[in-house]
């Protein structure tokens, strides 16, 4: 049974419809990969599975309970299905201890000292051990993205929704995000992740959904997905003139193209 089940969803701004029936399953464990152009829906998406956006139509599931639009169901939903954003958008007046600890004391009711004790340990596991009594300003773009990540894990979610976590940081900040990704992901944390870093969801993901006018357009291994695209507009987004070719046009993870050899199936990740 999936975690998260999405049904046939719609959503629109005004006359711009962003989501045209998107139906999607996301199961316990699954690297999902959510790719696509500026415009396509697939923040919208994202921001739709946790609440933070209203469906017009269709439904999504979350570990069997539907997701209604009331306060406390919301409330319910965002404990089991966290989010991390472009934005670190960690309070500045607080340490880096009190920011992770903030939302388990105040939302869960979580004892002071236990929450202390689960604030170093997802500390630990993404590498920021001695940042506790550390302010968001003292650190770089990299390292409190990883404290925003570290705040979602000390919800104990069941899922982390990543919203282009990598997209405000500088290129040699990139990879120290992505590696404490693939940390959770080994670790068998669910992930969804709307993400440019191509080569990221080649090598980490067990799926890849190509949104494109707001549909899944084609989805797949990344094997799949990424060396054998099926439709034109798949090809176009990768930059491939021809999928067939032995070099081949593909972008990395800083945005512009390269030739590079096909994408093989050896390459997929080993968790």
């Amino acid at each position: 049974m999936s975690l998260i089940e999405i049904k046939n969803l719609t959503k629109q701004f005004g006359d711009n419809v962003v989501l045209k029936g998107v139906s999607l399953s996301v199961f316990a464990g699954e690297v999902l990969a959510i790719i696509g152009k500026s415009g396509s829906g697939k923040s919208t998406l994202l921001r739709c599975m946790n609440g933070l956006e209203t469906p017009d139509g269709g439904s999504i599931t979350v570990s069997g309970a539907q997701l209604r639009n009331d306060e406390r169901h919301l409330r319910s939903i965002r404990l089991s299905v966290g989010m991390i954003f472009q934005q670190f958008n960690l309070f500045p007046h607080l340490t880096v201890g009190s920011n992770l600890m903030l939302c388990p004391m105040k939302v869960k009711g979580v004892p002071k000292d236990v929450a202390e004790a689960a604030a170093r340990e997802v500390l630990n596991r993404v590498g920021l051990t001695e940042k506790f009594n550390a302010y968001p300003e003292q650190l770089s773009g990299g390292q409190q993205q990883r404290v925003a990540i570290a705040r979602a894990l000390a919800m104990d979610p069941k899922a982390l929704l990543c919203d282009e976590i990598t997209s405000a940081l500088d290129p040699e900040l990139v990879s120290e995000v992505l590696s404490v990704v693939k940390r959770l992901a080994a670790d068998g944390m669910t992930l969804v992740m709307v993400t440019h870093e191509m080569r990221f969801a080649r090598e980490v993901c067990d799926r890849v959904v190509f949104m494109h006018q707001g549909r899944v357009h084609e989805m797949g291994p990344p094997d799949e997905v990424f060396g054998n695209p099926k439709t034109p507009e798949l090809r176009q987004f990768l930059g491939l003139s021809n999928p067939n070719k032995a070099g081949l046009e593909a972008v990395d993870l800083s945005g512009n193209c390269q030739t590079q050899t096909p994408y093989s199936p050896n390459s997929m990740r080993g968790k």
